[in-house]
């Protein structure tokens, strides 16, 4: 395995992570249960430290993939600057759903600000995650290129 297999098997955890975090935690505000909105704050958590895993891994996937057949250097900037943006909202989002958890802990409940904070910001996450997995897809996937059109069969 090599460091670009690794980066396509970990990049999945915070792009599906944040998206499993955002409904659980509107689900537990659906249901008010404090139970499944602290489940969904520790799904923050492990979500922000797997987009850590994620764009460390893209690093040097980065620098392995570049020369390849079809592969243009700037797509990856492209994806490594979305892949940032992606990683700053989640370690945010993880951080404020951390908080939370703490606080909870101590005071019996976590703070109604926590969770709806990290509401707010998980819905940013799961957006830029949706971004920076596209243009990460873009770079070796023609087919999930804007204008992208197969050739006819016959």
């Amino acid at each position: 395995m090599n460091w670009a297999h690794a980066h396509l098997i970990v990049n999945h955890v915070p792009v599906m992570g944040a998206v499993f975090a955002l409904l659980l935690l509107l689900w537990g505000l659906r249901k008010r249960s404090p139970e499944v909105q602290d489940a969904a704050l520790g799904g923050w958590v492990l979500t922000a430290l797997a987009a850590g895993a994620a764009y460390l891994t893209g690093s040097y996937a980065g620098d392995l993939v570049q020369t390849l057949p079809g592969v243009v250097g700037a797509r990856i900037a492209t994806h490594e600057e979305a892949a940032l943006l992606a990683l700053i909202s989640a370690i945010a989002t993880g951080l404020l759903a951390a908080v939370g958890l703490v606080v909870g802990h101590r005071r019996g409940g976590t703070p109604r600000w926590c969770t709806l904070g990290s509401l707010l910001l998980g819905v940013l996450t799961c957006l830029l995650m949706a971004r920076a997995a596209n243009l990460g897809g873009e770079i070796r996937l023609p087919e999930a290129r804007w204008g992208f059109r197969f050739p006819s069969a016959g």
